[in-house]
């Protein structure tokens, strides 16, 4: 029986954190005579009316009209309110933190479904690098004008050639669904299980035959396309074609959906974290243990190192605790220091740091 668990990092948590840093901070309530109502005997009292609450995003978000190259034919209007939220995803000081696990499959989804959306009236999949620099930099300043991070190109790894077809020979809506399959590609793809799909792959391997398809267009050997791994560049750059293809199938909201729960299995697959230079642990804890506390202070502080990467999902986190491990098995510390240690998954990413701060106060 699968375990079925939420990974994505939602908005509540990333207001709990400017939470607990606010009132760690020692944040109060200033000029409170300002919200009362002005009473003054030459004019009649007028009755106290509760002020709405602001927009929770007020504080922490500029917004802001952009000047826009007029240059991109790309309807913005198409992907209804994904802008909005791909700012909020990707906010100016949160974006480095939350690149990986929110903000970069947001944008990713976000740019997918701006191209897969003006293909319904362009019959083009992807973009010309020229017209593709003009776009990314109006998707960048509209992005901004939300309070979002004036750097997510870099952030994310987004160049103009990735709104192109790169070296994926289909680019034409009518060839494309001439040469795979779409019906079958809709119906797997359509509304996808966002817990299930990351083990059964149905819409996953949907998404790699029709790459596979398009991909052997124009080679010698039709069946040479079928030896190449699947995560060679022309099948990812196909991949990126198909995904565009389903966007423009589906409303955006629900392109949104499967973008995102297509982009998490990914995420979930591998651990985002650097791992240091580990003498310090090796020198404490190898080759049997003769001092514990010494051990477990180095390792505390290899870990610390760690958490303060990145906010990592509790997938990823048990991807680096098992990497991790077999690191230091390598390294002849064969001892389990995680459980002398007192060392769990939570210790692995920022979010349980925040945890600690707030809840030791």
């Amino acid at each position: 029986m699968r375990q079925r668990v939420s990974f994505s990092l939602t908005l509540p948590l990333t207001l709990l954190l400017l939470l607990c840093v606010y009132e760690s901070c020692g944040g109060s309530v200033r000029n409170t005579e300002a919200i009362a109502p002005d009473i003054s005997s030459s004019v009649n009292p007028q009755p106290f009316l509760p002020l709405l609450a602001p927009s929770p995003l007020t504080a922490f978000t500029n917004y802001s009209i952009p000047k826009l190259s007029g240059l991109c034919t790309l309807n913005f209007s198409a992907a209804g309110n994904m802008m909005s939220v791909t700012a909020t995803d990707c906010w100016a000081s949160f974006a480095p933190l939350l690149a990986d696990v929110v903000c970069c499959p947001q944008f990713d989804a976000t740019l997918a479904t701006l191209i897969g959306q003006s293909s319904k009236y362009s019959r083009m999949l992807a973009l010309n690098v020229t017209h593709a620099k003009h776009c990314l930099s109006d998707v960048q300043k509209i992005l901004e004008g939300q309070g979002a991070n004036d750097n997510i190109q870099k952030i994310c790894s987004i160049e103009p050639e990735t709104l192109t077809a790169a070296s994926c020979p289909v680019i034409e809506v009518d060839t494309f669904e001439s040469t795979v399959d779409s019906s079958k590609l809709l119906c797997a793809c359509r509304k996808i299980d966002l817990v299930n799909e990351c083990c059964d792959q149905v819409c996953q391997n949907a998404i790699l035959d029709a790459a596979r398809t398009i991909a052997a267009i124009g080679m010698p050997n039709s069946k040479g396309v079928n030896l190449l791994p699947a995560h060679s560049t022309r099948i990812d750059d196909c991949k990126n074609i198909v995904l565009r293809w389903l966007a423009s199938n589906l409303d955006p909201s629900s392109a949104n959906k499967v973008l995102r729960g297509l982009s998490n299995c990914k995420v979930n697959k591998v651990c985002p974290l650097v791992f240091p230079n580990m003498t310090n642990v090796v020198k404490e804890c190898a080759n049997g243990i003769s001092n514990q506390t010494a051990c477990c202070k180095a390792m505390d502080s290899y870990v610390s190192q760690l958490q303060q990467q990145s906010f990592i999902t509790n997938l990823q986190a048990l991807n680096c605790a098992a990497s991790l491990g077999v690191k230091l098995q390598k390294a002849n510390v064969s001892d389990d220091v995680y459980n002398l240690c007192h060392i769990n998954l939570k210790d692995f990413s920022l979010q349980g740091q925040c945890c600690y701060i707030c809840l030791n106060k």
